[in-house]
């Protein structure tokens, strides 16, 4: 074998994800629409998307619930076509709605999860992951009395139970409060760090930005993917800020001014962005005299806010890039 081609398979092998022009119809609508897609191993990567655009059957597909309807591809070196059943073994999946008993405690939830996995020493595996977890006071609580918090900590601690090289989560934090997500995040960057790769759907800008790569999707096709950093500086954003006593009144006269895409409140401020730096400056000047006005950096959010705009607008996706 050639240099080139082992350095290509080596390249290969560092991929725990590896799929080519995956497609899914259902009821004869395309939900994946030739999605390819490379996450390496140890790395936190973010799926971004409206709702419908393709993120949660892509999920599925990965871990061996869903066979793809086209493509192409392997998860953790096993082919998702034809060991679909192999890789639900040694994926760890996190639905978007708490799947446990609720009528059973913690410690009986993580027992069941050992046998169906037919983990080894299955009682001594619950116990040790109990406490790396952190869930030793709440280990003979009914699942079903556990705050929000504590339920997504239960769910992440029976998907990691049986020690899987994979864990996919779909919007894991949804509806809990801010400390409860930082804390399961804390421990994602954990597990990250111990070699784990990380594949996470969420509506959080600020979960996004904590993850090494963000995919944007759109009617099932990768739009724009990279650091939060690398996408914030593609996209092109022009962003401003403003104070002033009469700044809720400038809102809805620049939201209809040509050249701003977004004016929104936060808090006392003003914050519009657009993508002509022309068109959006002569629009401050217009209709924005007597705020103060900075230039801020645009934010992730923005760049979200963006795409969703041009997906409705355009009637779908760009071509993946």
């Amino acid at each position: 074998m050639s240099g080139t081609a082992e350095r290509q398979v080596e390249k290969q092998a560092e991929y725990v994800i590896d799929v080519r022009d995956i497609r899914k119809n259902f009821g004869g609508m395309r939900v994946v629409d030739g999605l390819s897609l490379q996450v390496a191993r140890g790395e936190i990567c973010g799926f971004l998307g409206a709702n419908g655009s393709g993120k949660t059957t892509t999920i599925r597909i990965l871990c061996g619930l869903l066979a793809p309807d086209g493509g192409s591809g392997t998860c953790l070196g096993l082919d998702i076509l034809r060991e679909s059943q192999s890789i639900r073994r040694q994926v760890g999946y996190m639905t978007q709605r708490f799947s446990l008993y609720e009528d059973l405690t913690v410690r009986e939830n993580l027992e069941l999860v050992a046998g169906l996995y037919e983990m080894d020493q299955p009682r001594e595996a619950v116990g040790a992951i109990i406490g790396r977890m952190d869930l030793r006071a709440r280990a003979d609580q009914l699942a079903g009395h556990l705050s929000g918090g504590w339920k997504q900590r239960l769910a992440l601690t029976a998907c990691v139970l049986h020690r899987p090289a994979l864990l996919l989560l779909d919007e894991p934090t949804a509806g809990v409060d801010a400390r409860a997500r930082r804390e399961f995040w804390d421990l994602i960057h954990d597990m990250a760090g111990g070699g784990l790769t990380v594949l996470v759907s969420t509506h959080y800008m600020d979960e996004a930005e904590r993850c090494a790569r963000v995919v944007y999707l759109a009617g099932g096709r990768i739009v724009v993917q990279g650091s939060a950093e690398d996408l914030i500086r593609d996209v092109g954003l022009t962003t401003y800020d403003a104070t002033g006593p009469t700044v809720e009144a400038a809102v809805p006269l620049l939201r209809a001014a040509p050249g701003v895409e977004a004016a929104t409140m936060f808090g006392r401020v003003l914050h519009v962005a657009g993508m002509d730096r022309a068109a959006l400056e002569a629009a401050i000047r217009a209709r924005g005299a007597g705020l103060t006005w900075h230039e801020v950096p645009p934010r992730l959010d923005d760049v979200f806010i963006h795409l969703l705009a041009r997906e409705s607008r355009d009637g779908g996706a760009e071509a993946p890039r």
